[in-house]
């Protein structure tokens, strides 16, 4: 199974990030997939179809969004998951790109995400007199703040709670089935073992220490 099944199984429900690392196991789809959901792999690699795989070619070479979106995309991917001492950030991973690639794989997503863009620039605009891309760090943080939570939500922004969850799964969607996103919880899959001899502390608590 790869990242868009994986995303379509889930219905863009509540993120199982346990499902997704279930699906990205290593006898399906290489984990080294890049963000639009190709492999680093040959075209063909027996489990998908020809015809499966021309589409995706051809939908690598659309483009949906235009460049003021996917700035805007990649602002609030960051905010969502941002870089930490841990791993890197949404955008590191290459989710912009991956939410590009979905739009255009499921086009139901296209309308919510656009106006949802849009919806958060008016507001910006009345708020700051600037769209969401140049309104600075406090004043976006201070905007998602009040779509974030849907049970904070003030009345009137509705749609933008509904554009930010669909951003926010997305988002995690595309970061946890990345290889970053993978290695930033510790998956390991089928890695084989590394024997190190029996622990020190069984070892001492028989008296054989002196044996290691």
């Amino acid at each position: 199974m790869n990242r868009r099944e994986s995303l379509k199984a889930l219905g863009l429900g509540t993120l199982s990030v346990a499902a997704f690392l279930e699906s990205c196991k290593p006898g399906s789809e290489k984990l080294a997939e890049d963000s639009t959901g190709k492999t680093e792999s040959s075209d063909y690699d027996g489990t998908r179809l020809p015809n499966e795989i021309e589409r995706d070619k051809k939908l690598n070479q659309e483009k949906f969004f235009d460049e003021h979106e996917m700035a805007t995309i990649t602002v609030l991917a960051d905010i969502i998951i941002p870089k930490d001492d841990r791993s890197g950030s949404a955008s590191d991973a290459g989710v912009p790109a991956f939410i590009e690639f979905i739009v255009k794989d499921m086009p139901d997503h296209q309308t919510p995400m656009r106006g949802g863009l849009r919806w958060l620039d008016l507001q910006c605009l009345n708020r700051y007199g600037k769209a969401f891309v140049d309104a600075g760090k406090t004043n976006q943080i201070e905007m998602v703040t009040d779509i974030a939570y849907p049970t904070k939500a003030k009345p009137g922004m509705q749609q933008g709670v509904s554009f930010f969850n669909l951003m926010r799964n997305l988002t995690a969607t595309g970061f946890f089935s990345s290889k970053i996103g993978i290695q930033d919880v510790g998956y390991m899959g089928n890695t084989p073992g590394k024997w190190t001899g029996v622990p020190a502390d069984v070892l001492k608590q028989y008296g054989m220490e002196n044996m290691a």
